[in-house]
């Protein structure tokens, strides 16, 4: 190595002792005992103990040494006693005798602890995420993350893809989400956006014959923050095919999480194929599209068992064209009625006019409702639910919609007080068979559901003879443990069949055109059937590291506000600035106001 050191501070051994050796890093700890002072130094690899003795000339300045300084040590390599080997540590079974010492980087206060966690404010850890990113677990995050992108990259490569490179600066996308937009100097008046996903480029290097393409792709979306979604941009491993159906797509796709995570985990993990499940029967089973096959309830239709129960007001629903759906939660009896109470409140808060339950314990059966019923009905629901003893049904009824929307609160919640959610465990499915189409509530239109340029199954004869509501596309989505790790399709590639689509979305011919004119005219010339999808890297990573934000798992993350409080951005341009852009910034008259009082004072 170099003149700061000759090892790092995760190498040294038992076998080292008796070498003389150099070690520079961060003081992570300071221990006096009896005069003898000990130093944790650590550096990116891990932890050495120094020993000074009070002898030493440099032993004096220890008293202005902060926590975080940056100084070099070289000194001689002993063994530790056997009652002060540290096996926590690498390198526990030896200390390093300081001989020598030079300060190389000297730090001040430091505004929070970084040898522990001392809960400090999330704004003061971004303000000081240099800091922050000392700390061993992001430290650990951030390693993680940089070598499970390093094996996305080994495993695409191995199997015979290419990692190509698209633009950041490009048009406004239809993906959905806001465009960040970029004013052009050379043609004033005009915008670049950044790419809120590579779609269109990707595309068209399968047009262009490229075969399999992948890429770690930043992309930008100005979309409002969540625990799993960070706001502004974010990374995904682009992936697309040509000449392959959606089953091939599934399975390279399968073969590298199966690697990703044996690698990286040590959680069990559902082999392939992962289980494939229609969206509308997910929507029935667990009230959303990215269900946690982790947590065993799930809703069931008991509609029939109150159409004509004398519960008026679960009967009444039915009779009106609304369904009744039954969870049930396993060895509740005993709980208190506090939390049955709880649950409702939960339900009732995500929507719900109430929910009812039934508990079946032992010879008795309790429940509000159940003097509503008839022992036959009882009876039934026990049966058909498969009710053992100590178990609950909880019910929820309205129109069909709704009842899936407010259970899929409700399921979660009810896994997560029961303690039903295997912490151990990931669980990966697909969620296939998206419907092409809906109905849009307020216009009562027929509107695109997902994604408008996935290919109908079908294809042009579903579009011209089927009910449009019925019409499912080949487009997918991969769930792990309830979080939704990427969306994908085959893509439509027939210039036909995408007009007639966008017809019976509202949408004609000319706008097309308009708007999509690079991929139609780049179908026109010839365009293999291809299909893709895009892991998000930063959610995989998440998962692996076993954190509930991702914000712990991106080096240098924005807040919730979007704000980068370390650099601060975003920031006002500069008079010159503006004029070179040929812009002028007009504010919101609430910001006008707020600058004008600040001015005032």
């Amino acid at each position: 190595m170099g003149m700061y050191r000759t090892h790092n501070c995760a190498e040294l051994r038992k076998t080292d002792v008796g070498k003389t050796v150099k070690l520079a890093g961060w003081i992570h700890s300071v221990r006096d005992h009896g005069g003898v002072i000990f130093i944790d130094l650590r550096d990116h690899y891990g932890l050495t103990q120094i020993v000074i003795n009070p002898e030493k000339n440099f032993y004096q300045e220890l008293d202005r040494w902060r926590l975080e300084t940056v100084v070099s040590f070289e000194g001689a390599v002993v063994a530790r006693t056997e009652s002060t080997v540290n096996p926590r540590l690498e390198t526990g079974e030896i200390e390093v005798v300081a001989e020598t010492m030079e300060v190389l980087g000297e730090a001040e206060q430091i505004p929070f602890q970084v040898a522990k966690d001392d809960q400090a404010p999330e704004a003061t850890r971004l303000r000081y995420r240099f800091l922050d990113l000392r700390r061993e677990r992001l430290h650990k995050n951030i390693l993680l993350r940089s070598r499970v992108i390093a094996e996305m990259r080994r495993y695409m490569t191995s199997i015979g893809f290419n990692e190509y490179q698209t633009p950041i600066l490009t048009a406004s996308s239809p993906e959905g989400a806001r465009d960040y937009l970029v004013p052009s100097r050379l043609h004033p008046g005009k915008f670049y956006a950044l790419p809120q996903a590579p779609q269109q480029f990707k595309q068209l290097l399968m047009v262009a014959g490229f075969d399999r393409y992948f890429q770690i792709a930043p992309c930008f979306r100005d979309e409002d923050a969540r625990a799993d979604r960070s706001p502004g941009e974010f990374y995904q491993l682009d992936v697309e095919m040509s000449f392959v159906t959606q089953d091939e797509i599934f399975e390279v796709i399968e073969g590298l999480f199966m690697d990703i995570f044996g690698k990286f985990s040590t959680k069990k993990f559902n082999s392939a194929p992962f289980p494939r499940i229609p969206y509308r029967e997910s929507m029935r089973r667990f009230g959303s599209d990215k269900p946690d096959l982790r947590n065993p309830i799930e809703m069931i239709d008991v509609s029939k068992f109150f159409e004509n129960s004398g519960f008026a007001a679960f009967a009444g629903v039915v009779a009106g064209g609304g369904v009744v759906r039954a969870m049930k939660a396993p060895k509740v009896a005993g709980k208190p009625r506090k939390f049955f109470d709880d649950m409702i409140k939960f339900a009732q808060a995500n929507g719900a006019k109430g929910m009812g339950y039934i508990i079946w314990n032992g010879s008795e059966v309790k429940s509000p409702i159940v003097k509503f019923l008839t022992p036959e009905v009882v009876s039934g629901l026990h049966d058909f639910c498969k009710v053992e003893d100590g178990d609950a049904l909880f019910f929820l009824a309205d129109k069909e919609a709704t009842v899936c929307k407010i259970g899929g609160a409700v399921i979660p919640e009810l896994g997560r007080q029961l303690n039903l959610i295997d912490p151990n465990e990931f669980k990966v499915c697909w969620i296939v068979d998206f419907p092409m189409f809906e109905l849009d509530e307020e216009t009562n239109q027929i509107i695109f559901s997902h994604n408008p340029f996935s290919m109908p199954q079908g294809g042009m004869e579903a579009l011209l003879n089927r009910d449009p509501l019925d019409i499912l596309a080949y487009q997918y989505d991969i769930v792990c443990n309830g979080i939704e790790l990427s969306s994908g399709a085959i893509r439509n590639h027939l210039p036909e069949v995408m007009y007639r689509a966008f017809e019976i979305a509202g949408y004609p011919r000319s706008v097309v055109d308009e708007k999509f004119g690079g991929m139609i005219n780049a179908f026109k010339l010839g365009a293999p059937p291809h299909g893709g999808i895009a892991p998000g890297v930063d959610r995989t990573v998440m998962l692996l590291a076993d954190e509930p934000n991702i914000r712990e798992i991106i080096a240098f993350p924005f807040n919730q506000q979007a704000q980068d409080l370390m650099m601060n951005a975003p920031a006002e341009a500069t008079i010159k600035q503006l004029r070179e852009l040929h812009l002028q910034v007009v504010l919101p008259k609430k910001e006008r106001d707020k600058q004008e009082k600040e001015q005032q004072q």
